[in-house]
């Protein structure tokens, strides 16, 4: 394969690519609403959310097995 088709080829699979990304970003507006479309901010905070309820979880295990070790006393 010569150098120059390679490069159309790599050319039109980016292309193809980009095409796929912005039909699935359309299907998904279409689905869920423009308000409930995922975005990186949206992704980060939900991960911070996810780590204080893990956290909280954590505390309130060790509160719990601090109990039930007093209570055995």
């Amino acid at each position: 394969m010569t150098s120059e088709r390679a490069n159309g080829l790599v050319h039109m699979t980016r292309t193809v690519c980009s095409v796929a990304a912005g039909v699935a970003q359309n299907v998904e507006r279409a689905m869920v609403g423009p308000a409930r479309v995922r975005t990186a901010s949206g992704n980060a905070w939900e991960a911070v959310c996810a780590d204080r309820d893990r956290a909280r979880q954590r505390d309130e295990m060790r509160r719990l097995v601090a109990a039930l070790a007093a209570a055995r006393r």
